[in-house]
């Protein structure tokens, strides 16, 4: 009997058990597990977008509806590599009972599911599931809460372009470009720059020419040890040396577009400053700003992007959703993050309502910052004369009216508001801050830049902020939308993406994103909580 051990058939030398009923999966699995849940819930949903995506179906293998319910319930139990999905289909009864008596799928079929099928309509599909959930009664579609955070790339740590980097070297390449043309003009008696800019293109004419002459002179290039190079020869290897190189730089910095860097290995991942630091100094990542849109708990909206910022990814999610879902949220609550004058104009034109935390929110309620006498905010402002009113009492008039245009595009009006004269003012030392300034403090006066419609958003928007219904929203904000963050590093495990590319990882933000909202379903329908949308504020004596 031990011998049979050694061979590859094992049930050869296995006892023989008695088969027992009931046979059926749909038996065994308990009534209350979430996998009857997803599955009932993907049946529900319109899929034509994704059974667009494939030519014909083969038959007597999973369907796409059947692939997309397995890579959910993988995505709600931690399991994200495809090697682990497909072992997890030959062993786990939840996956048998959702493949229904298909044969599992191996890796690459997954694989490719993810990146050829799912990465062309996962926003359809994400749609899909909000508007179920929207038709539940689950989601309000009137109130969203607004969050972002990092999340490393499936990228190397140490393949980055730094776009100064690039820059710079490009200079210093045209600054040796100069002094070879000069000699090269020199030495063989050519003309080749008619101005003081130098190009691709002279280099390139500079190259006929100089193989105009080893044609005319018949030059025979020599390679190899022991072998003297001609001077033309030697020129234009390091001319062919410098248009690779030119070459080189311009499609880096086209890669770059407008970031400031980027990954070898995944050109769309931006390396930014990240909370998890396993250097402990401070080192950029290859990551990606993942942006979710939160209603009643659930992700209704994923956006990924390459600012490091949060500021200019409110207004394309925006956009997004109310293009996608269809419809429009009316109030729009988020951090102080998303603060900005071009985002408080899009709100206001699009008939939306911002509960946005300011950024001297917090601030502005210490002592030092009431005291602080420097501040616009602690002066008297004169509406009618248009000018400022400093602790000595003397005004702080306008002076001119500047126009600055931020990356996105979008023109903000600036007013300088300048002092005549600040000398033997005893209070200038309080006033006037700054110490690296290179004018001396005698001929200082104090100066103030006010945009006036920053100021004007700003006064609304606190005071919706600060009212019942603000502090409501705020208290929501850090339950739902950093909450839900926190269910996916803490609770789900994920913390690196599993693909390259933009459209790859906004594909698992999503996948990962309607996981979190079965997992929330089931646990909101085993504790009876369906139906809620906002936290009520408790009462404190």
């Amino acid at each position: 009997m031990l011998k049979k051990i050694l061979q590859g058939d094992y049930t050869a030398c296995a006892n023989y058990y008695q088969f027992k009923l009931p046979l059926e999966l749909d038996a065994v699995i308990p009534d209350d597990d979430s996998v009857r849940l997803l599955s009932a819930f993907v049946e529900g949903m319109d899929l034509s977008s994704l059974y667009d995506t494939y030519g014909k179906i083969r038959k007597n293998q999973a369907s796409p509806c059947q692939l997309l319910k397995i890579v959910l319930y993988a995505n709600m139990n931690r399991i994200y590599s495809s090697r682990d999905i497909e072992k997890a289909c030959l062993r786990d009864i939840n996956f048998m009972y959702l493949l229904e008596g298909m044969p599992p799928p191996d890796h690459s079929t997954i694989s490719r599911f993810h990146s050829l099928h799912l990465s062309q309509c996962s926003e359809e599909v994400l749609k899909e599931q909000v508007g179920i959930l929207l038709d539940l009664g689950e989601i309000s579609a009137e109130t969203v809460f607004i969050d972002g955070t990092k999340i490393e790339a499936y990228a190397n740590r140490y393949t980055f372009v730094w776009k100064k980097a690039v820059t710079k070297n490009m200079r210093k390449r045209f600054d040796r470009i100069t002094s070879f043309v000069a000699e090269c003009e020199e030495m063989y008696g050519l003309k080749i720059v008619y101005n003081q800019e130098i190009s691709i293109r002279t280099l390139k004419r500079l190259r006929k020419k100089l193989y105009a002459i080893k044609k005319e002179e018949n030059i025979t290039f020599v390679h190899g040890t022991g072998k003297r190079k001609t001077p033309l020869q030697r020129s234009i290897e390091q001319l062919e040396e410098h248009l690779d190189k030119l070459k080189e730089y311009t499609h880096k910095l086209h890669i770059c577009g407008e970031r400031n860097s980027y990954s070898k290995t995944d050109p769309d991942a931006t390396f930014m400053r990240m909370k998890e630091d396993h250097m402990l100094n401070g080192q950029l990542k290859p990551a990606y700003n993942v942006q979710h849109a939160v209603d009643s708990e659930y992700v209704t909206w994923v956006n990924v992007s390459a600012h490091p910022t949060d500021t200019l990814t409110l207004i394309p999610l925006l956009k997004d959703m109310e293009r996608v879902l269809g419809f429009k949220y009316q109030e729009v609550v988020a951090d102080a993050g998303y603060e900005g004058e071009e985002n408080y104009v899009f709100l206001d034109q699009n008939g939306q309502k911002s509960y946005i935390k300011p950024n001297n929110y917090e601030i502005s309620k210490r002592r030092k910052y009431k005291n602080d006498i420097g501040r616009k905010e602690n002066m008297l402002y004169d509406a009618v004369r248009d000018c400022y009113i400093c602790h000595n009492g003397k005004e702080i008039t306008s002076q001119k009216l500047i126009k600055e245009k931020t990356r996105s595009g979008y023109i903000r009006n600036t007013t300088i508001y300048r002092c005549d004269s600040c000398k033997g003012c005893p209070y200038k030392g309080r006033c006037i801050k700054g110490n690296n300034c290179q004018t001396p403090m005698e001929e200082r006066s104090k100066t103030i830049y006010v945009s006036k419609t920053m100021e004007h958003y700003r006064k609304e928007n606190l005071e919706r902020f600060t009212s019942d219904r603000g502090t409501q929203l705020r208290v929501n904000r850090s339950i739902q939308a950093e909450g839900s963050f926190g269910n996916i590093k803490e609770d789900m495990g994920f913390r690196q993406y599993k693909f390259r590319g933009k459209q790859n990882v906004l594909m698992q933000s999503i996948l990962i994103a309607m996981a979190q909202n079965m997992n929330k379903l089931h646990a909101k329908i085993q504790s009876g909580r369906t139906g809620t949308h906002l936290f009520e504020l408790k009462n404190t004596a």
